[in-house]
Protein backbone atom coordinates (compact mmCIF):
# COMPACT_ATOMS: atom_id res chain seq x y z
CA UNK A 1 0.00 0.00 0.00
CA UNK A 2 1.12 3.87 -0.87
CA UNK A 3 0.05 6.87 0.38
CA UNK A 4 -2.07 7.80 -1.98
CA UNK A 5 -4.20 4.25 -1.45
CA UNK A 6 -3.58 4.66 2.19
CA UNK A 7 -5.30 8.01 2.00
CA UNK A 8 -8.69 6.48 0.40
CA UNK A 9 -9.25 4.62 3.38
CA UNK A 10 -12.29 6.34 5.89
CA UNK A 11 -11.19 7.47 8.99
CA UNK A 12 -13.84 6.66 10.10
CA UNK A 13 -13.47 2.87 9.62
CA UNK A 14 -9.76 2.70 11.22
CA UNK A 15 -11.54 4.40 14.21
CA UNK A 16 -14.26 1.74 14.19
CA UNK A 17 -11.09 -0.71 14.05
CA UNK A 18 -9.60 0.17 16.75
CA UNK A 19 -12.95 0.32 19.02
CA UNK A 20 -13.26 3.97 18.42
CA UNK A 21 -17.20 5.12 18.19
CA UNK A 22 -18.19 8.15 17.89
CA UNK A 23 -20.10 10.36 20.84
CA UNK A 24 -21.53 12.50 18.24
CA UNK A 25 -21.92 12.10 14.20
CA UNK A 26 -24.02 14.04 12.24
CA UNK A 27 -23.40 12.39 8.88
CA UNK A 28 -20.25 15.20 7.72
CA UNK A 29 -18.52 15.19 10.77
CA UNK A 30 -18.12 13.61 14.14
CA UNK A 31 -16.93 13.65 17.54
CA UNK A 32 -15.20 11.16 19.18
CA UNK A 33 -12.94 10.78 22.73
CA UNK A 34 -9.44 11.14 21.47
CA UNK A 35 -7.92 7.88 20.43
CA UNK A 36 -4.36 9.08 20.76
CA UNK A 37 -4.46 10.23 24.44
CA UNK A 38 -6.93 10.29 27.51
CA UNK A 39 -9.87 12.08 28.33
CA UNK A 40 -13.03 12.59 29.81
CA UNK A 41 -14.80 15.31 27.13
CA UNK A 42 -14.63 14.78 23.65
CA UNK A 43 -12.45 16.75 21.32
CA UNK A 44 -11.83 14.80 18.30
CA UNK A 45 -13.52 15.81 15.24
CA UNK A 46 -13.69 14.17 11.87
CA UNK A 47 -14.68 15.85 8.91
CA UNK A 48 -16.03 12.71 6.85
CA UNK A 49 -16.35 14.53 3.59
CA UNK A 50 -12.76 15.55 3.39
CA UNK A 51 -11.21 12.75 5.52
CA UNK A 52 -9.24 14.80 7.90
CA UNK A 53 -9.01 14.82 11.84
CA UNK A 54 -8.20 17.56 14.12
CA UNK A 55 -7.28 16.98 17.94
CA UNK A 56 -8.71 20.14 19.82
CA UNK A 57 -7.00 19.12 22.84
CA UNK A 58 -3.68 19.32 21.48
CA UNK A 59 -4.19 21.67 18.48
CA UNK A 60 -2.98 19.18 16.34
CA UNK A 61 -4.52 17.02 13.00
CA UNK A 62 -4.15 16.12 9.62
CA UNK A 63 -4.95 12.81 7.47
CA UNK A 64 -5.23 8.71 7.87
CA UNK A 65 -1.66 8.59 7.82
CA UNK A 66 -0.75 11.40 10.60
CA UNK A 67 -3.72 9.62 12.93
CA UNK A 68 -2.43 6.25 12.28
CA UNK A 69 1.28 7.65 12.87
CA UNK A 70 0.22 9.03 16.60
CA UNK A 71 -1.84 6.26 17.46
CA UNK A 72 1.07 3.72 16.72
CA UNK A 73 3.29 6.00 18.85
CA UNK A 74 0.63 6.05 21.35
CA UNK A 75 0.68 2.61 21.50
CA UNK A 76 4.62 1.96 21.74
CA UNK A 77 5.25 0.78 18.74
CA UNK A 78 7.26 1.84 16.07
CA UNK A 79 5.42 5.02 14.11
CA UNK A 80 7.58 5.51 10.80
CA UNK A 81 5.02 6.21 7.58
CA UNK A 82 6.44 3.08 6.16
CA UNK A 83 4.96 1.69 9.58
CA UNK A 84 1.53 3.36 9.49
CA UNK A 85 1.20 1.86 5.73
CA UNK A 86 2.07 -1.77 6.80
CA UNK A 87 -0.80 -1.09 10.14
CA UNK A 88 -3.00 0.02 7.79
CA UNK A 89 -3.00 -2.42 5.25
CA UNK A 90 -3.37 -5.08 7.29
CA UNK A 91 -6.22 -3.42 9.82
CA UNK A 92 -7.88 -2.08 6.45
CA UNK A 93 -8.15 -5.38 4.74
CA UNK A 94 -7.26 -3.88 1.64
CA UNK A 95 -6.71 -5.47 -1.73
CA UNK A 96 -6.25 -2.54 -4.35
CA UNK A 97 -8.53 -3.03 -7.33
CA UNK A 98 -7.07 -3.55 -10.82
CA UNK A 99 -8.95 -1.67 -13.21
CA UNK A 100 -9.91 -3.56 -16.39
CA UNK A 101 -7.09 -3.85 -19.14
CA UNK A 102 -8.81 -3.05 -22.44
CA UNK A 103 -8.55 -6.08 -24.91
CA UNK A 104 -10.83 -7.81 -27.63
CA UNK A 105 -11.86 -11.10 -26.04
CA UNK A 106 -12.44 -13.36 -28.21
CA UNK A 107 -12.99 -16.59 -25.93
CA UNK A 108 -15.71 -14.44 -24.11
CA UNK A 109 -17.40 -13.34 -27.28
CA UNK A 110 -18.00 -16.94 -28.24
CA UNK A 111 -18.92 -17.91 -24.72
CA UNK A 112 -22.90 -18.08 -24.95
CA UNK A 113 -24.03 -20.43 -27.84
CA UNK A 114 -22.28 -23.02 -25.99
CA UNK A 115 -23.38 -26.32 -23.69
CA UNK A 116 -21.53 -29.02 -22.29
CA UNK A 117 -22.27 -32.13 -23.02
CA UNK A 118 -19.53 -34.42 -21.34
CA UNK A 119 -15.82 -34.45 -20.38
CA UNK A 120 -13.16 -37.34 -20.67
CA UNK A 121 -9.29 -37.67 -20.94
CA UNK A 122 -8.13 -36.62 -24.41
CA UNK A 123 -8.07 -39.12 -26.57
CA UNK A 124 -9.10 -37.67 -30.16
CA UNK A 125 -6.43 -37.89 -32.85
CA UNK A 126 -7.35 -34.73 -34.07
CA UNK A 127 -6.89 -32.94 -30.64
CA UNK A 128 -3.48 -34.76 -29.36
CA UNK A 129 -2.33 -33.55 -32.63
CA UNK A 130 -3.07 -29.81 -32.40
CA UNK A 131 -1.16 -30.15 -28.95
CA UNK A 132 1.75 -31.42 -30.34
CA UNK A 133 1.35 -28.68 -33.30
CA UNK A 134 1.47 -25.97 -30.33
CA UNK A 135 4.69 -27.81 -28.90
CA UNK A 136 2.88 -29.23 -25.76
CA UNK A 137 3.46 -32.93 -25.12
CA UNK A 138 0.17 -34.97 -24.44
CA UNK A 139 2.02 -36.23 -20.98
CA UNK A 140 2.29 -32.53 -19.55
CA UNK A 141 -1.30 -31.52 -20.91
CA UNK A 142 -3.13 -34.29 -19.52
CA UNK A 143 -3.44 -33.23 -16.02
CA UNK A 144 -4.79 -29.77 -17.00
CA UNK A 145 -7.13 -30.40 -19.91
CA UNK A 146 -9.65 -32.39 -20.69
CA UNK A 147 -11.58 -33.72 -24.09
CA UNK A 148 -15.13 -32.19 -24.00
CA UNK A 149 -18.10 -32.76 -26.09
CA UNK A 150 -20.37 -29.28 -26.57
CA UNK A 151 -23.41 -28.35 -28.39
CA UNK A 152 -23.75 -25.04 -30.38
CA UNK A 153 -26.95 -23.42 -29.99
CA UNK A 154 -26.34 -21.05 -32.68
CA UNK A 155 -25.45 -23.13 -35.22
CA UNK A 156 -27.22 -26.11 -34.27
CA UNK A 157 -24.43 -28.50 -34.53
CA UNK A 158 -22.14 -30.76 -31.81
CA UNK A 159 -18.38 -30.63 -31.67
CA UNK A 160 -15.72 -31.33 -29.58
CA UNK A 161 -12.59 -29.40 -28.17
CA UNK A 162 -10.21 -29.26 -25.50
CA UNK A 163 -11.13 -27.92 -22.07
CA UNK A 164 -9.55 -26.17 -19.58
CA UNK A 165 -11.16 -25.58 -16.22
CA UNK A 166 -11.26 -22.32 -13.79
CA UNK A 167 -11.99 -22.46 -10.13
CA UNK A 168 -15.81 -21.89 -10.62
CA UNK A 169 -16.49 -24.78 -12.71
CA UNK A 170 -16.64 -22.98 -16.24
CA UNK A 171 -13.99 -24.31 -19.03
CA UNK A 172 -11.63 -22.38 -21.55
CA UNK A 173 -12.40 -24.23 -24.49
CA UNK A 174 -10.04 -24.32 -28.06
CA UNK A 175 -9.60 -26.09 -31.38
CA UNK A 176 -7.80 -25.57 -34.06
CA UNK A 177 -11.02 -23.41 -35.54
CA UNK A 178 -12.51 -22.05 -31.84
CA UNK A 179 -11.71 -20.10 -29.09
CA UNK A 180 -14.78 -19.68 -26.60
CA UNK A 181 -15.44 -20.61 -22.96
CA UNK A 182 -18.13 -21.54 -20.72
CA UNK A 183 -19.70 -19.63 -17.72
CA UNK A 184 -18.66 -18.91 -14.99
CA UNK A 185 -15.57 -17.29 -16.73
CA UNK A 186 -12.52 -16.55 -13.68
CA UNK A 187 -8.79 -17.99 -13.02
CA UNK A 188 -7.80 -21.41 -12.87
CA UNK A 189 -5.37 -21.58 -9.61
CA UNK A 190 -2.32 -24.20 -9.67
CA UNK A 191 -0.81 -25.82 -6.07
CA UNK A 192 3.14 -25.97 -6.89
CA UNK A 193 5.24 -28.98 -5.76
CA UNK A 194 6.32 -27.17 -2.52
CA UNK A 195 3.81 -26.66 0.21
CA UNK A 196 3.60 -22.81 1.19
CA UNK A 197 5.99 -22.18 -1.56
CA UNK A 198 7.89 -18.72 -1.96
CA UNK A 199 7.04 -17.98 -5.22
CA UNK A 200 4.25 -17.60 -7.66
CA UNK A 201 3.59 -17.60 -11.34
CA UNK A 202 0.76 -15.59 -13.37
CA UNK A 203 -0.28 -16.72 -16.81
CA UNK A 204 -2.95 -15.03 -19.09
CA UNK A 205 -3.64 -18.67 -20.57
CA UNK A 206 -3.72 -22.01 -20.87
CA UNK A 207 -1.17 -22.60 -23.64
CA UNK A 208 1.27 -20.43 -22.19
CA UNK A 209 1.34 -22.01 -19.18
CA UNK A 210 1.65 -25.43 -20.75
CA UNK A 211 4.37 -24.26 -23.13
CA UNK A 212 6.34 -23.24 -20.11
CA UNK A 213 6.01 -26.75 -18.39
CA UNK A 214 6.78 -27.94 -21.62
CA UNK A 215 10.04 -25.88 -22.27
CA UNK A 216 11.28 -26.80 -19.27
CA UNK A 217 10.06 -30.44 -19.44
CA UNK A 218 8.36 -30.62 -16.10
CA UNK A 219 4.87 -31.39 -15.12
CA UNK A 220 4.34 -27.75 -12.86
CA UNK A 221 6.47 -25.56 -11.41
CA UNK A 222 7.50 -25.65 -7.51
CA UNK A 223 5.98 -22.53 -6.78
CA UNK A 224 2.08 -22.29 -7.37
CA UNK A 225 1.04 -20.48 -10.67
CA UNK A 226 -2.32 -18.98 -11.68
CA UNK A 227 -4.19 -18.81 -15.11
CA UNK A 228 -5.94 -15.43 -15.88
CA UNK A 229 -7.84 -17.35 -18.69
CA UNK A 230 -8.37 -13.17 -19.44
CA UNK A 231 -6.93 -9.92 -18.93
CA UNK A 232 -10.84 -9.25 -17.50
CA UNK A 233 -10.00 -11.50 -14.31
CA UNK A 234 -7.54 -9.71 -13.17
CA UNK A 235 -9.51 -8.84 -10.16
CA UNK A 236 -10.13 -12.44 -8.81
CA UNK A 237 -6.18 -13.13 -8.77
CA UNK A 238 -5.24 -10.80 -6.04
CA UNK A 239 -7.08 -12.28 -2.75
CA UNK A 240 -5.26 -15.53 -4.00
CA UNK A 241 -1.54 -13.64 -3.10
CA UNK A 242 -2.76 -11.15 -0.58
CA UNK A 243 -1.01 -11.27 2.78
CA UNK A 244 -0.18 -15.14 1.88
CA UNK A 245 3.36 -14.72 1.98
CA UNK A 246 4.79 -15.11 -1.01
CA UNK A 247 8.26 -13.79 -1.97
CA UNK A 248 8.51 -13.86 -5.85
CA UNK A 249 5.75 -13.19 -8.38
CA UNK A 250 6.54 -14.10 -11.65
CA UNK A 251 4.37 -12.60 -14.52
CA UNK A 252 4.27 -14.15 -18.35
CA UNK A 253 1.77 -11.72 -19.68
CA UNK A 254 1.54 -10.71 -23.49
CA UNK A 255 3.96 -8.27 -25.45
CA UNK A 256 1.32 -6.39 -26.29
CA UNK A 257 0.40 -3.47 -25.11
CA UNK A 258 -2.59 -4.84 -23.14
CA UNK A 259 -0.18 -7.11 -21.65
CA UNK A 260 2.17 -4.51 -20.77
CA UNK A 261 -0.83 -2.54 -18.92
CA UNK A 262 -1.88 -5.99 -17.17
CA UNK A 263 2.21 -6.12 -16.44
CA UNK A 264 2.23 -2.81 -14.58
CA UNK A 265 -1.24 -3.17 -13.33
CA UNK A 266 -0.08 -6.49 -10.89
CA UNK A 267 3.21 -4.51 -10.43
CA UNK A 268 1.61 -1.94 -8.64
CA UNK A 269 -0.12 -4.19 -6.77
CA UNK A 270 2.69 -6.21 -5.70
CA UNK A 271 4.17 -3.54 -4.33
CA UNK A 272 0.85 -3.41 -1.68
CA UNK A 273 2.63 -7.20 -0.29
CA UNK A 274 5.41 -6.69 1.90
CA UNK A 275 8.69 -8.14 0.93
CA UNK A 276 7.35 -9.11 -2.63
CA UNK A 277 9.71 -9.23 -5.45
CA UNK A 278 8.25 -9.06 -8.73
CA UNK A 279 9.77 -10.71 -12.17
CA UNK A 280 8.31 -9.87 -15.65
CA UNK A 281 9.21 -12.62 -17.87
CA UNK A 282 8.48 -11.04 -20.94
CA UNK A 283 12.16 -10.76 -22.09
CA UNK A 284 12.69 -14.47 -22.06
CA UNK A 285 10.27 -14.41 -25.07
CA UNK A 286 10.32 -11.00 -27.39
CA UNK A 287 10.46 -10.36 -29.63
CA UNK A 288 7.43 -13.01 -29.58
CA UNK A 289 3.95 -11.85 -28.86
CA UNK A 290 3.65 -14.60 -26.30
CA UNK A 291 5.24 -17.61 -24.26
CA UNK A 292 3.60 -20.55 -27.12
CA UNK A 293 4.67 -18.01 -29.91
CA UNK A 294 8.10 -18.27 -28.05
CA UNK A 295 7.62 -21.96 -27.54
CA UNK A 296 6.76 -23.12 -31.17
CA UNK A 297 9.52 -20.50 -32.88
CA UNK A 298 12.17 -23.16 -30.40
CA UNK A 299 10.89 -26.00 -31.89
CA UNK A 300 10.50 -24.86 -35.80
CA UNK A 301 6.79 -24.99 -35.35
CA UNK A 302 4.25 -22.26 -37.23
CA UNK A 303 0.43 -21.99 -37.29
CA UNK A 304 0.80 -23.55 -41.00
CA UNK A 305 2.98 -26.18 -40.16
CA UNK A 306 0.43 -27.29 -37.46
CA UNK A 307 -2.41 -27.14 -40.15
CA UNK A 308 -0.26 -29.44 -42.29
CA UNK A 309 0.23 -32.01 -39.49
CA UNK A 310 -3.35 -32.08 -39.04
CA UNK A 311 -4.33 -32.46 -42.62
CA UNK A 312 -1.45 -35.41 -42.87
CA UNK A 313 -3.46 -37.58 -40.45
CA UNK A 314 -6.69 -36.90 -42.50
CA UNK A 315 -8.85 -34.86 -40.00
CA UNK A 316 -10.73 -34.51 -42.23
CA UNK A 317 -12.22 -37.58 -41.87
CA UNK A 318 -13.06 -36.33 -38.50
CA UNK A 319 -14.68 -33.13 -38.75
CA UNK A 320 -16.70 -31.39 -41.39
CA UNK A 321 -14.36 -28.56 -41.93
CA UNK A 322 -16.07 -25.38 -41.84
CA UNK A 323 -15.38 -22.43 -44.39
CA UNK A 324 -16.00 -19.44 -41.85
CA UNK A 325 -14.17 -19.88 -38.17
CA UNK A 326 -16.82 -21.97 -36.42
CA UNK A 327 -16.13 -24.84 -34.31
CA UNK A 328 -14.60 -28.10 -35.45
CA UNK A 329 -18.21 -29.89 -36.39
CA UNK A 330 -17.78 -33.96 -35.30
CA UNK A 331 -20.17 -36.06 -37.64
CA UNK A 332 -20.91 -38.40 -35.39
CA UNK A 333 -20.43 -38.40 -31.75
Amino acid sequence: MNIEQAKRIPLALILEKIGCKPVRDNGHKATYLSPIRHEKTPSFQVDNAKNLWYDFGIGKGGGIIELTCAWLESQNESHTVPDALRWLRNMAGYTPSIQPIAVVDKAKANETPLVLKKVKAIQHPALINYLTGRGIPLDIASPYISEVSLYNRQNKKDFFALGFANEDGGYEIRNPFFKGCIRPKTITFIRGNIPKPDDIHLFEGFMDYLSALAHQNILKFDGDTIVLNSLSCLKFATPYIKNYGYRIAYTWMDNDDAGKKATKALADFFQTEECLQHIPKNGLYEPHKDVNAWHMHNLGLSPCNTMKKSESINTREFYQWPQSREPLVLDKF
